[in-house]
Order: structure tokens, then sequence, then C-alpha cells
């Protein structure tokens, strides 16, 4: 356990997996249209379970949680991205990982008071 997860706890972790999950949602959105091109997303919480667990880092979490998307209607070139669920998938990623931010924001600014003397 180090300062940083004394201080910010699941957060910090939690933002660096939104993090990833956001490149990996965008990744997909930008090979809509590539032929064979397989759509994959992060499972959060399998992600954040292992990045808690003893000697897990962030990276090996997100790659170990990483799923190919099965989609609901299979294109005939072998894509399995499907435009609707990735930009859903990313608008409520996106939420989570501002309002993780926000929290993190109002933890730091709390702590620089504090040293301040405020």
């Amino acid at each position: 356990m180090s300062f940083g997860d004394d201080l910010f706890g699941v957060h910090g972790r939690a933002l660096a997996l939104r993090g990833q999950r956001l490149g990996m949602l965008a990744s997909n959105i930008a090979n809509a249209a590539t032929p064979g091109y397989k759509a994959r997303d992060i499972d959060f919480q399998a992600a954040l379970a292992a990045a808690e667990g003893p000697g897990g880092s962030v990276d090996a979490a997100g790659t170990s949680a990483t799923k190919f998307r099965v989609p609901l209607q299979p294109s005939l070139d072998g894509n399995t991205v499907e435009l609707a669920t990735e930009q859903t998938a990313f608008a409520e990623n996106a939420v989570a990982y501002q309002t993780t931010l926000s929290f993190l924001n109002g933890r730091i600014s709390t702590l620089t008071r504090a040293l301040r003397g405020e």
C-alpha cells in the first residue's frame, strides 16, 4: 500500500481504469467501419477487483479484464462494433470518469487547505 492509496483509496485506481476504458471505447468508435475489427471493452468491476488485490496493478487488471464484445447484429464484414452501443458506453464511462475526477479534486483541495492551515 502506497501513500497515494492511503489518501485516495480506490478512487485513484478507478480513475486510471476508467481512462483505459475511455481509450478502448474510443478505439472501437474510430474503427466502426474497419472490416474484421473486433470491439473490446473492459469489465470495470472485475478490473477494479483485480487492481485492489494483492500485488494488483491497474495496467495488468485492465488487460486481464478486457473482453470482446458480442454484437446483437453481426456485420457481414466481421466488424463487431455497434456504434450506438459504443457511444452509450463511452458517454456513461465519461460521466463516471468526471465524477471520480471531481471527487479526487475535492480531496486534493481539502488536503491543500489543511496544509496551509486554513
